[in-house]
């Protein structure tokens, strides 16, 4: 099993950093954000895998040629204190570490999936008593505020709110696409993704690429909702929608988390609205301003793929990546399960 555990644990840093981080500065995920998300996934838990399993398969050496003989054999032999000869500390102390890494990880998830839902049902309720409903829009509340905000609450009951500061802000074709925008949210779940990935970055807050991850995922969400909404809408609209709400001063009325989604998260380094004038000239500052070369404003990425747009990858490179993505989760649990 040393082969197993070596191999497993070169899986797990190849996931853990240089994989990552060539994913995250990679262009072709704008141009397919759907694929980009399930080989974001199928890293997480291929590297979660394989992390655990090779700290199991080194700590069961001693015990067993076989994974699941040795997790048979493991636990009379503990509780009769009988360890087989060869069994040393570093082994006990890998089996240990996989133990209480996995329960750390689940423990965490079920943390993060409490927390979020206690948040979202006490959030839902103060949003029931201060909107109203949107003349019609089913499920669409407003809420008194000058600050253009628009988010989705996921649930039983789900529901999209707008700000007052936000439809006085945009035309009616603009909010429209907003409001496709938001429900697309809704549509596609993508509340548990982001629940996923926040728990995963809660869990492990020291380690750089689980936030990495959680913000390449948090965008790649936001430009499957924006492929939904345009749908409905011409590019320029939705791209002029998510420009002025996201170069506007904005402030929540109430602390969000993964609990709820924003058609923007205007960051403090945000362009303000008397800078971008429109989305056209927003993003040909974007085009040819050398300062947005690096930047990681989701807005600015956002606007620009809108006015900018390239083609789907071709089904081949399609095709070859969600096979890549079967093949990083199906390498692990096989050569687990061959020991």
């Amino acid at each position: 099993m040393l082969f197993a555990s070596l191999t497993l644990a070169a899986l797990a840093v190849v996931l853990a950093w240089p994989v990552p981080v060539l994913l995250a500065r990679a262009h072709w995920p704008t141009r397919s954000p759907g694929v980009a998300l399930l080989l974001w996934q199928a890293i997480a838990l291929a590297g979660g895998l394989s992390m655990i399993g090779s700290l199991v398969t080194f700590g069961l050496i001693p015990f067993s040629s076989g994974l699941l003989s040795g997790l048979a054999d493991l636990p009379p032999l503990v509780f009769a204190g009988a360890l087989p000869a060869g069994a040393g500390l570093i082994h006990l102390f890998a089996l240990s570490s996989a133990a209480l890494l996995l329960a750390h990880l689940l423990l965490n998830l079920a943390v993060t999936v409490t927390r979020t839902e206690r948040q979202r049902r006490r959030h839902r309720s103060l949003v029931d008593l201060l909107s109203t409903p949107l003349l019609g829009q089913p499920g669409t509340l407003i809420l008194d505020s000058p600050a253009p905000v628009a988010y989705c609450l996921p649930g039983a009951r789900t529901v999209t709110v707008l700000s007052e500061g936000l439809v006085s802000l945009l035309d009616s074709d603009q909010l429209e696409a907003v409001i496709a925008h938001e429900r697309a949210h809704l549509r596609q779940q993508h509340h548990i993704l982001l629940v996923a990935f926040e728990s995963w970055r809660s869990a492990l807050p020291w380690f750089p690429i689980a936030t990495r991850a959680q913000v390449a995922v948090s965008l790649l969400v936001e430009m499957l909702a924006d492929d939904q909404s345009r749908r409905l809408t011409d590019n320029t609209t939705l791209a002029e929608a998510i420009a002025l709400v996201g170069s506007a001063e904005t402030q929540n009325i109430v602390r969000r988390g993964p609990a709820s989604m924003s058609v923007v998260d205007a960051p403090a380094y945000a362009v303000r609205a008397e800078k971008v004038g429109s989305a056209t000239e927003f993003g040909e500052d974007v085009q040819h301003d050398d300062r947005f070369a690096t930047s990681v404003d989701p807005v600015v990425v956002r606007v620009r793929r809108l006015l900018h747009p390239e083609s789907q990858l071709m089904l081949p490179a399609r095709t070859g990546i969600l096979g890549l993505a079967a093949v990083l989760l199906a390498f692990p649990v096989v050569l687990l399960f061959a020991v």
